[in-house]
């Protein structure tokens, strides 16, 4: 199947210019999403960049933060400034590094890594500098223990007043190296807090710079017919992303009337290589990517000719078979975006979610809440005793919603209680359906046979006929009645010496259910503590030397 980029086409909007100028500016500039319609297969990506020219004239912009999945085919261009868009380019492979932008986020992390680097600094110089008064200190006492006074020359009182003197020295000097180390400990404290925030910042700057390093560049020609500040918005497509629908269908059949809910919800996935943050999402189920028109029947020729001419006449069929299955050129029309709202036009719908999302690249089915239905089911006992023990609950409802419910996956609860999961089918505006919400433990169901010796009933077969009788027995064993649906078949025939027919106590309410030919049900009430049983008499019966299969 071709890929995306085979179908989709150039957009129209944009005008070729001619040559750019060589005088021309170039403007490295970051983008930002800032809206993105997925479709079951690729998306659509609004991303915005913003510069300020100083003067008139053409510019050369530079946004090398695309994704590596970006389709050229499709991209268009608006803007609210006054201007023309000329000639652009997408170069998918060794982006120049004098056109790198960076992002708004990945330029504050820059910031906060410098201050924290400048925060590191200064706590290691006040650190350092109390550390050093205290060695001084240290030294000062070492210094004064290590003076030695030759007491032969002095007076014993100048010898007294010289050592009162040291050891005044001393003892300041030991007071002011105590402090010191006291001031050292909660500057340690800080060097540490201040090495942990600068790793962080590191951190943090190289989380945002783990983009991949196959980013694509756009380059593009602009010309301005004034100065001032210029917002561009670019829409593109990209290839890897996805949604699909995700039901939750509760039965509340303690109420009365009963009540089914159903809460909408979409499993979106994309690994385009950027994080969409804060985006207006949109989902729709139109698909792009798959065939648009209807394919293209050829000439189909047929011949006869002579038994010998078949050697020629294989070679004729191989050619035209060949012709045959040459495909049909398949022409896309780019998909146009959706107004504000639940759009529905013809098959298609969009839903517009009403705040803000954010899908991290490389997530896998994040659930999105959509909306909630309700329906009024009517809610039966379904009883089949050829092939269960018990009966199940079954809600028949009809979706009443103006609105299209796709298939999609869907997980069933009964009063508050996790029953299983299955799968959603398509429902139009007034389609009916049937969904199970479990088992029945006190509805008991049996299918009997009675005994062949009991005269008219059980199974009697000879060469040309074949006789059943059936007992179908429902046990009410709960504490309430319900509305029971009692399912049987008996055999059908499209041949005519093949005769089948049947009777039963009661007959059938409803014969041949949804098409099935030989289906077969009933309908009642069953009070608590109650059984009901109806008796199916089959007959079959064929010409002598025939075998029933």
């Amino acid at each position: 199947m071709l890929t995306l980029k085979a179908r989709l086409i150039l957009g129209t909007c944009l005008a070729l210019a001619p040559a750019l100028p060589l005088a021309a500016e170039t403007l490295a500039l970051a983008s930002h999403v800032t809206a993105v319609t997925v479709y079951p297969q690729a998306a659509q990506v609004t991303r915005e960049v913003s510069f300020t020219a100083a003067a008139a004239g053409t510019f050369d912009l530079v946004i090398a933060d695309l994704p590596p999945d970006t389709v050229p085919q499709g991209m268009r261009f608006a803007s609210d400034a006054a201007l023309t868009i000329g000639a652009f380019a997408l170069r998918d492979a060794r982006v120049p590094s004098a056109v790198e932008s960076e992002s708004p986020a990945v330029i504050a992390a820059r910031a906060a890594l410098d201050a924290a680097d400048e925060a590191l600094r200064q706590a290691v110089e006040a650190r350092d500098r109390i550390l050093a008064k205290a060695e001084a200190a240290e030294a000062q006492v070492a210094f004064l223990g290590g003076i030695r006074i030759d007491g032969a020359t002095l007076t014993p009182e100048a010898l007294t007043a010289l050592a009162q003197a040291v050891g005044t020295q001393v003892l300041a000097a030991r007071q002011a190296a105590l402090s010191a180390r006291a001031e050292a400990a909660p500057a340690e404290k800080a060097v540490d807090a201040a090495q942990e925030a600068r790793d962080k910042a590191q951190a943090d700057l190289d989380a945002l710079d783990a983009a991949p390093p196959d980013r694509m560049a756009l380059s593009l020609s602009v010309t301005l017919d004034t100065a001032g500040p210029v917002t561009l918005d670019i829409t593109h497509f990209v290839e890897d992303a996805s949604w699909r629908p995700a039901y939750e269908l509760a039965l509340d059949d303690r109420a009365r009337p009963a009540r089914l809910t159903l809460d909408r919800g979409a499993l979106v996935s994309q690994h385009t290589g950027e994080d969409w943050a804060g985006v207006a999402l949109t989902l729709s189920t139109a698909r792009p990517a798959d065939q648009a028109a209807p394919s293209t029947l050829y000439p189909q020729q047929r011949w006869i000719t002579d038994p010998q001419d078949r050697p020629a006449l294989e070679k004729a069929e191989g050619a035209a078979d060949m012709a045959f299955a040459e495909p049909a050129p398949v022409v896309a029309a780019a998909p146009a975006m959706s107004a504000a709202g639940a759009d529905f036009s013809g098959i298609a719908v969009a839903y517009h979610l009403p705040q803000p999302v954010s899908v991290a690249t490389d997530v896998e089915d994040l659930h999105l809440a959509l909306d909630r239905l309700t329906f009024a089911p009517r809610v039966v006992a379904e009883a089949v005793p050829s092939r269960d023990a018990t009966a199940f609950v079954v809600a028949a409802w009809v979706n009443d919603s103006p609105e299209i419910l796709l298939p999609g996956d869907l997980t069933v609860s009964r009063d508050g209680t996790l029953v299983g999961g299955g799968a959603l089918p398509l429902l139009a505006p007034g389609d009916k359906t049937r969904t199970g919400f479990g088992a029945i433990d006190g509805l008991k169901l049996t299918r009997t046979v009675p005994d062949a010796s009991e005269g008219d009933h059980g199974v009697f077969t000879t060469s040309t006929e074949r006789h059943e009788t059936a007992v179908l027995k429902v046990e009410n064993l709960t504490d309430q009645s319900w509305a029971v649906r009692l399912l049987d078949q008996v055999p059908y025939s499209e041949q005519d010496d093949l005769k089948i027919d049947y009777s039963a106590d009661p007959m059938p309410d409803e014969i041949d259910i949804d098409g099935g030919r030989g289906l077969l049900g009933w309908n009642f009430e069953l009070p608590a503590g109650q059984a009901r049983a109806v008796t199916l008499v089959t007959n079959l019966s064929w010409p002598a030397g025939k075998v029933l299969q």
